[in-house]
């Protein structure tokens, strides 16, 4: 398990959160056991975050990857049986970038006083690449929440210890 805060976190509030590995053993030490666990940390933050959504009544039953990291079945697998909800791909890869587009079109319409929703626009413009929809496999969920809660208690737990660490200076 790979707390990844290597410069602090927002998600959950750690700004002084430092990068922290757990279970690091002999048999958990490879390159590929190293890549898995930054992946699952980094989508188990997202969920911190998700999950806070979930308490305020958001039910998110799919989740819209974009950017490097969608292009990877093994990460969609992870964040499908992380969120526990189906996870798809845009036909445009740079969703941010696409979507800040997509959002200045609105405004530019709104400003020259058309009564446009940014719902017709994305209805319009955002297309799903069907054939990479990932599902959430039942087995890897129950996993996954185990280790969420996992990860939540130890960066809760080590809160002050990231803190104190931030204020030592060592000799290089």
């Amino acid at each position: 398990l790979l707390l990844p805060y290597l410069e602090g976190e927002r998600t959950p509030n750690l700004p002084d959160g430092t990068g922290v590995w757990i279970g690091y053993r002999g048999q958990t030490s490879s390159a590929g056991h190293r890549a898995r666990a930054a992946m699952e940390g980094v989508t188990m933050g997202m969920n911190y975050g998700l999950n806070r959504l979930r308490k305020l009544g958001l039910q998110p039953t799919q989740i819209r990857a974009t950017g490097g990291g969608a292009k990877s079945k093994v990460w969609r697998q992870i964040m499908a049986d992380v969120f526990n909800a189906e996870v798809v791909t845009l036909k445009i890869a740079e969703g941010a970038a696409y979507g800040a587009a997509l959002q200045a079109l609105w405004s530019w319409r709104r400003q020259q006083g058309e009564d446009v929703s940014i719902e017709s626009i994305t209805d319009r413009f955002v297309k799903i690449a069907a054939r990479e929809t990932t599902h959430p496999k039942a087995g890897n969920v129950k996993v996954y929440q185990d280790l969420q809660t996992l990860q939540d208690k130890a960066a809760t737990a080590l809160k002050g210890v990231f803190a104190d660490h931030r204020g030592m200076t060592t000799p290089c």
